[in-house]
């Protein structure tokens, strides 16, 4: 049988650290805390949700369309595929299963007929505003912890999270300024 053996190459002077296989964790300053504090606190704040859209035979992609549909009145289809950045195919069998279930309307644009903007039916918006009801009493449970006097930071650390040179019109609405381009 023949031994294999692996040897590291030479980093080269101006790799990361990241890209330098071999090196300790603690060498990398890796934030191991946060990246885990991260992944537990999604897991929970959507399985909250989850939870009650296992009763509609719904999950998580049915949420974050019908949460921006609902926040986003008229929505354009386009736009919501880079919203969410998935492909037409993910969208079409959840918008079409939300449009069945009147969840959602779709209506064509005043001035584009080839536009899909997409609304939010009483029904839709009732769901969304139970899932948020759920998220929201997460989030107060969270900041009582930390002091409600933190919720700016924390909001400024979450939004430094986000890649800032995205176009999304939804980022656009939640920072309330244009959002950089990339040219």
């Amino acid at each position: 049988m023949t031994d294999i053996n692996f040897s590291s190459p030479t980093p080269s002077p101006d790799s990361r650290p990241s890209e330098q296989p071999g090196m300790a964790a603690a060498e990398l300053h890796l934030r191991w805390d946060f990246i885990e504090l991260l992944f537990f606190a999604y897991r929970d704040f959507v399985g909250d949700a989850d939870h009650e859209l296992e009763a509609f035979g719904f999950g998580r992609a049915h949420h974050r369309v019908i949460h921006f549909v609902t926040r986003y009145p008229g929505l354009k289809v386009a736009d919501l595929l880079d919203v969410l950045r998935i492909t037409k195919q993910s969208l079409g069998r959840v918008l079409k299963q939300l449009l069945d279930e009147d969840y959602i309307v779709q209506k064509t644009g005043n001035n584009d007929r080839r536009q899909r903007l997409l609304f939010a039916t009483a029904k839709g918006e009732a769901l969304v505003t139970r899932l948020a009801d759920l998220q929201t009493r997460r989030i107060d449970r969270a900041l009582e912890e930390v002091g409600p006097e933190d919720a700016d930071k924390i909001r400024h650390f979450l939004r430094a999270m986000i890649d800032r040179d995205d176009p999304d019109k939804v980022l656009e609405a939640i920072f309330k300024t244009p959002v950089a381009t990339k040219e």
